[in-house]
């Protein structure tokens, strides 16, 4: 069930404005903080979900980007990186590094400034839904303005399918 006046994660409010952005968050009264979650609530495919996951990549922190219907090939990422170890990061490294609880991280407008890729399967989509800064809140963009305003590199990071 969409709420009419969604209350918007003062951070990400401020990313928009700093970006130019004007997008309509949606906000849900159930939690849309898994992709199958969001999915359900906007009524779109899994596919058409961003994932924003954040990995530890050598000590650093990395943004990967991801289509909800995708799981990341932690091996290709590190391809990509030139990186000798990556690995899922913690709850704590997720809000220390983009200012949001897991659930509700947004494409961009993180605390820290990190390298963000992003999975070109984003691209097979005219419009994608990302979280808001909370795990209650949607909005849709075009999936290249996503990979611009994120300022990420587009690469092959999900797993293949079998």
């Amino acid at each position: 069930m969409s709420t009419s006046e969604p209350t918007v994660n003062p951070r990400f409010a401020e990313a928009l404005r700093q970006l130019g952005l004007e997008v309509e968050v949606r906000g849900f009264s159930e939690a849309t903080r898994t992709a199958a979650e969001a999915a359900a609530a906007v009524g779109c495919e899994l596919s058409a979900i961003v994932k924003s996951l954040i990995f530890e990549a050598d000590g650093a922190p990395v943004l990967v980007l991801l289509d909800g219907a995708s799981r990341v090939d932690v091996e290709r990422v590190r391809e990509v990186l030139g990186a000798e170890k990556v690995k899922r990061a913690d709850a704590a490294l997720v809000r220390e590094t983009t200012g949001y609880a897991i659930g509700g991280v947004p494409p961009f407008g993180h605390r820290n400034r990190t390298r963000v890729i992003a999975d070109r399967g984003l691209l097979e989509h005219p419009v994608v839904w990302a979280a808001a800064g909370t795990p209650h809140t949607v909005f849709a963009l075009e999936p290249k303005s996503v990979v611009a305003h994120a300022g990420a590199t587009l690469a092959d990071v999900r797993e293949s399918a079998a």
